[in-house]
């Protein structure tokens, strides 16, 4: 792991982050990064926030946000850096995936409430979150009803794929969230390609159908990352002429193998996403 002047890729509490937004930037001057894209999921609140306030000298904030979306049958994230974050198709995308949110959350309450015999377990939820209610809350209830010892345990029993918790949401197609970011002025940059649990041959048809949508960037370099994917994916960059981001995917201070501007070194001569392709 290294230290970076940049960051494409960080949450804060208007997702699922540790902390808000203005703390955040606070722990990234820290750090010494100097151009900080804020990508919360599914909203633009975190970096409405800071890009209202006057920054400090010498910080770039990029606009940012991570987009869950579908591709198939698999939920894939797409990071926008560099849009109009004041867009109106921005304002009603966000809508759309609040809304979604939303009955996610209720759906979920009401399975976990039928199998637990527990109730109000979505206003616990939704005082926990702060603002978007996902399956780490309604672990977090778990554990403090006392019904199971940790979060682990919680999805283990709960939460975790093929579990009671675990409920599937339509979400925005792959085409439809490249085709929002390009349209709002962004680039388009699938995220941690390593991370869906895919197999590598899996891996390189979703970089190719994201490539074949015209999708711009795929991040290389992230915690968890091992050399050797970074390979496999600078295979596909080349193939697929595409542009490269980084970032720390930072949520929380307490993941020390995630802190904001620590990740692997991104391998020379890759093209990056730097050089004016963003917009601030």
């Amino acid at each position: 792991m290294s230290f970076h002047t940049f960051d494409y890729h960080t949450h804060t509490t208007a997702s699922d982050g540790a902390l808000a937004p203005h703390a955040l930037l606070e722990v990234a001057m820290e750090a010494g990064v100097q151009r900080l894209a804020l990508t919360d999921h599914d909203t633009v609140d975190g970096y409405l926030t800071l890009a209202s306030s006057e920054l400090p000298e010498g910080v770039e904030l990029i606009a940012g946000v991570e987009w869950t979306c579908l591709h198939i049958k698999q939920v894939v994230h797409v990071v926008g850096l560099g849009f109009d974050a004041h867009h109106p198709m921005i304002s009603a995308h966000v809508e759309l995936l609040v809304r979604l949110r939303e009955e996610r959350a209720e759906r979920i309450a009401v399975k976990l409430e039928k199998a637990t015999g527990l109730t109000g377990l979505l206003a616990e939820a939704m005082a926990l979150s702060g603002g978007q209610v996902g399956r780490p809350h309604f672990a977090q209830v778990l554990v403090d009803r006392g019904l199971v010892s940790d979060a682990g345990q919680a999805f283990k029993r709960y939460l975790g794929v093929g579990k009671v918790g675990d409920v599937k949401v339509e979400w925005p197609s792959l085409e439809t969230v490249i085709t929002l970011i390009q349209a709002t002025g962004g680039v388009a940059v699938l995220a941690h390609p390593t991370k869906y649990r895919l197999t590598l041959t899996k891996v390189r048809a979703l970089v190719a159908a994201f490539a074949e949508l015209g999708g711009d960037a795929i991040e290389i370099s992230y915690p968890g990352v091992t050399l050797d994917q970074q390979r496999s994916l600078g295979f596909l960059v080349d193939k697929y002429d595409l542009l490269v981001s980084a970032g720390s995917d930072f949520h929380t201070p307490a993941n020390q193998w995630s802190a904001v501007g620590s990740f692997p070194v991104i391998p020379d001569d890759m093209p990056t996403i730097e050089n004016g392709l963003i917009n601030t």
